[in-house]
């Protein structure tokens, strides 16, 4: 379901709204606050509120008292600094807070990140809409033979089309159901608190999600690998997308030290200096598993 003209009207209301302020504003963001960014076929990220930039990521590590207090160049190579070495504190003092709309299964996921404010849409007080997640047909496969969590094969076109329907039926046959048990003229009227079990967990929900940004990094990092689930995946390289505009700096490091990068363990950088040396050093000498041995592979072989 699109947004209504009464939700549009009050995000253009808030987009045009503005009041004087001391604070450090980044003109990027501000140009993304209160905008539905789409994710998904029906999910979407807004950015509701944000606190600091990465002048105060600076301030912070420096304790000092005002922004701009060295050159831009030498901010810059502090939060490299701090980044490349894992100084987290000082990003904890940024903190932004988002809108999101996600099916209930994602949502499930994502509250395993405890680092983060939530509250989400009640279904105990509120009735949910009849809008469910359906995978595009590039993204329904068959169960991974190698990995118990992730992917294998896509479905062929027929495939596809047959789980859509299943998916589609049983959403619509469990809305149905779940309008008639809320129904008190042909129906039980039983209490939203119970009505809603019986909806599939493609069923979309909402929350706002405030987080720092340092925890902020820490979701990202995990939910943009490419072995994440790709409808997390999704939600989490939009939000990639607005980290860049929030604090650029921040995010140019993120992307160098932690996205970009991979961590030798001590027998992988003992086996890299042995290898440096002109030995010839295989997996079964290397001291490492052989998940360990591909995965040094891949990153040095890359």
């Amino acid at each position: 379901m699109p947004l209504t003209d009464a939700q549009r009207a009050e995000i253009e209301a808030h987009s045009q709204a503005s009041a004087p302020t001391h604070r450090p504003t980044v003109p990027a963001l501000e140009e993304k606050l209160f905008k539905p960014i789409p994710v998904l076929d029906h999910g979407f990220i807004r950015v509701i509120d944000y606190m600091g930039d990465d002048s105060a990521v600076v301030q912070a590590a420096r304790v000092s008292y005002g922004r701009g207090t060295k050159k831009v160049s030498e901010d810059s190579g502090l939060i490299r600094y701090l980044m490349r070495h894992r100084h987290s504190t000082p990003f904890e003092m940024c903190e932004i807070k988002f809108h999101i709309k996600l099916p209930i299964f994602i949502a499930r996921q994502w509250i395993r990140h405890r680092t983060a404010n939530v509250n989400e849409y009640s279904a105990r007080y509120s009735i949910l809409d009849n809008e469910f997640y359906l995978p595009a047909p590039e993204h329904m496969a068959a169960q991974s033979a190698s990995n118990r969590q992730g992917r294998g094969d896509t479905l062929d076109a027929e495939t596809a089309q047959q789980v859509m329907e299943l998916l589609r039926d049983d959403a619509a046959r469990c809305y149905r159901t779940y309008e008639h048990l809320l129904d008190t003229d042909e129906g039980p009227g039983l209490a939203r608190e119970l009505a809603r079990m019986n909806l599939t967990l493609n069923a979309y929900t909402q929350w706002y999600w405030k987080v720092d940004l340092h925890n902020l990094m820490h979701f990202l990092s995990l939910r943009i690998d490419p072995h994440a689930q790709y409808e997390i995946r999704a939600y989490a390289e939009a939000m990639l997308d607005i980290l860049r505009a929030w604090v650029p700096v921040t995010a140019e490091a993120f992307q160098d030290y932690r996205v970009g990068a991979f961590t030798f363990s001590a027998s992988m950088l003992a086996a890299l200096r042995r290898m440096l040396a002109g030995e010839a050093v295989t997996q079964p000498d290397s001291g490492l598993s052989k998940r360990e041995w591909e995965e040094f592979q891949a990153a040095i072989r890359a």
